[in-house]
């Protein structure tokens, strides 16, 4: 309904003016509204009212990506990519137009080269955005358009220079994660010693790092950070150092995520049983 949506629309216009030029946390919260939009009409009803402004443009092509990560495949990737160049001019400094352009590409299996023009294009504008890093991971895997050695490589550059406590200080735990759910899915005696995994020195180092420091109340900062807290906490356990989670569930609460407890099963299950045995 027309006043519903007007409502609705004037709710992300705040959240959106709040979160001003925290990029992370702009990026954070148009994710989330897109995954809530994506059923509706709400983006094309806000792009129509308001068809020159940055912020109704980028929404809609988000709620396109989103959509299109459901089916495979983006119903329309041209005027997707229309709505993130035009946000783009609208709002030249925001690097979110670009992070998006990014899912669109990675999502319809561009070239390499074009996905890391636009990721430099968003690296210009925030060098440690947490988004653009992983599309640029997953991108770069074996299950999509990269293999093991041009992730690695991408990874080994990103260790190099990443600093501590940026949005981006996860990705390399994710990869890790990755890994672990790449060989799990292969069955035979790989998966079932998947756990291994966990004891090799880069494996050991990256979980030793994180469990140091994230835990800290105050040190992750960034929209995202239960999410890499969920993360670390799935992959203390998965390394047999589950007594070694209790800080990290402490921080957590109740707040699980889907991914990656989703990987052995019910997450909320697999969440709430571990969180006991700690």
């Amino acid at each position: 309904m027309p006043g519903q949506d007007a409502i609705r629309i004037e709710q992300v216009e705040r959240l959106l003016q709040e979160a001003g030029t925290d990029w992370d946390r702009r990026a954070h919260r148009l994710a989330v509204l897109a995954e809530a939009a994506a059923p509706s009409s709400l983006a094309r009803f806000w792009r129509l009212r308001r068809p020159n402004n940055a912020n109704p443009q980028v929404f809609e092509a988000w709620v396109e990506l989103v959509r299109g990560r459901y089916t495979g495949r983006m119903e329309d990737a041209r005027a997707a990519t229309d709505h993130c160049y035009g946000a783009a001019e609208a709002s030249p400094d925001d690097p979110t137009p670009w992070v998006v352009l990014l899912g669109i590409l990675r999502l319809t299996r561009a070239e390499s080269r074009e996905l890391f023009a636009v990721f430099h294009e968003v690296r210009a504008r925030d060098p440690w955005h947490r988004e653009a890093h992983l599309q640029m991971l997953r991108y770069l895997s074996p299950e999509e358009c990269g293999s093991r050695s041009r992730q690695s490589e991408f990874m080994d550059a990103f260790r190099a220079v990443v600093p501590p406590n940026t949005p981006a200080v996860g990705v390399e735990l994710t990869a890790l994660v990755d890994e672990h759910a790449r060989i799990a899915a292969r069955g035979g005696i790989e998966a079932l010693l998947v756990r291994r995994q966990w004891t090799n020195e880069r494996a050991a180092r990256v979980l030793d790092a994180a469990v140091a420091d994230w835990p800290r109340p105050g040190h992750l900062r960034h929209a995202a950070a239960l999410a890499d807290l969920n993360v670390l906490a799935f992959a203390l356990v998965q390394a047999g150092r589950s007594r070694e989670s209790a800080d990290t569930f402490d921080m957590l609460g109740d707040v699980a995520t889907a991914w990656p407890w989703s990987l052995d099963g019910d997450p909320l299950r697999q969440f709430g049983y571990w969180q006991s045995k700690r």
